[in-house]
């Protein structure tokens, strides 16, 4: 792969979160929102070499305008949201490349500011249709699991308690805090004690917003073995979130999932799972799956589940997005049609 490796700048922008929900006008007008699907995936369909422990962060420095691309397309599908490039990019795993601190930083807001250029250049040709309503930025904080690039999203199985995760977060956080997203995206967490952290943090920035997704390992439990009913609880009751639910998961799981947050908090219900393929680490191929219906199915069943902000994760495509999008649409308009006077 051609490497282009990218000038680092300082970014100093505006914290654009607000007091109020951001997802509550695309709510209002279209009913529900459509996240984008996988980028890291994505990426390297499109022939990005992420055989790193950066993963997709290793294209944020090297080809940058391949993640733009990226965005882009997903805009063009009809996604209302994108989410950034930072879901690996921390202070320690750039350490580890010979950024300091200040260069880090950097490249993490690089990644949210890429995100806002495609965002600003879809609503530009979109800005004068009544129907529309400006999609949002949100920043991407991954778990801690991420950044051991060992598979500990998806068991919890962490050495550090909630105390030394609010710690090791703070830094990153405060960055994309701050970075001009419209909210953040705290993502794949597979354990309370990694959430709680991250309320801590919200507190310690009360004008953001922000949304958690969970990894989970069956249809009521997160992936280290907690109810998904509790963290949802937990996460539901505080003020700054926005939406709750899970990611990186298997779509056959996500329904009763949706239902077990929906017991426990009227907190919005966000879910984008996996594709339903299946991993196999041994040979590294994904491989099919012979139990989940296609994409736009499962689809259907999350929205009639209760989930109101629907999308994908891993071997997701814009295609899928776009399949989602008709789907939320055509809703839509029958909602809108059984209301109307006869």
């Amino acid at each position: 792969m051609a490497s282009h490796p990218i000038r680092l700048r300082r970014f100093h922008l505006p914290n654009t979160a607000v007091q109020t929900d951001p997802f509550a006008p695309l709510l209002a007008r279209r009913g529900a929102v459509v996240i984008d699907g996988a980028l890291a995936t994505e990426l390297e369909r499109r022939g990005a070499d992420l055989r790193d422990p950066l993963w997709s962060a290793r294209v944020l420095l090297e080809q940058p305008e391949l993640i733009r691309a990226v965005h882009d397309d997903y805009f063009a599908a009809g996604a209302d949201v994108a989410i950034t490039a930072t879901y690996q990019a921390t202070f320690e795993s750039l350490a580890l490349r010979g950024l300091d601190v200040r260069a880090a930083a950097a490249v993490m807001t690089l990644a949210v500011q890429i995100a806002i250029d495609s965002r600003d250049a879809h609503w530009s040709r979109r800005a004068t249709d009544a129907e529309a309503v400006r999609p949002l930025v949100a920043a991407s904080v991954g778990p801690y699991g991420a950044y051991l690039a060992d598979g500990s999203e998806y068991v919890g199985n962490y050495a550090l308690d909630e105390d030394a995760l609010v710690g090791w977060h703070r830094r990153r956080f405060s960055v994309l805090a701050s970075s001009g997203a419209d909210l953040l995206a705290c993502e794949t967490i597979p354990c309370g004690a990694e959430s709680r952290a991250l309320l801590r943090l919200l507190d310690e920035h009360p004008d953001v917003r922000a949304w958690i997704t969970f990894t989970a390992r069956d249809g009521g439990h997160i992936a280290n073995g907690e109810r998904f009913a509790d963290v949802a609880r937990e996460c539901g009751s505080h003020s700054q979130v926005v939406a709750v639910g899970i990611n990186c998961t298997a779509p056959q799981h996500v329904a009763s999932l949706i239902r077990e947050a929906r017991s426990a908090t009227d907190t919005a219900i966000i879910v984008y799972p996996n594709s339903g393929e299946t991993y196999d680490a041994t040979s590294g191929r994904w491989l099919p799956s012979d139990v989940c219906a296609p994409f736009a199915e499962e689809a259907a069943r999350w929205l009639d589940a209760g989930a109101t902000i629907v999308g994908g994760c891993c071997r997701t495509t814009p295609d899928d997005i776009r399949v989602v999008r008709a789907l939320v649409d055509r809703r839509r308009r029958s909602e809108r049609d059984s209301l109307a006077p006869q």
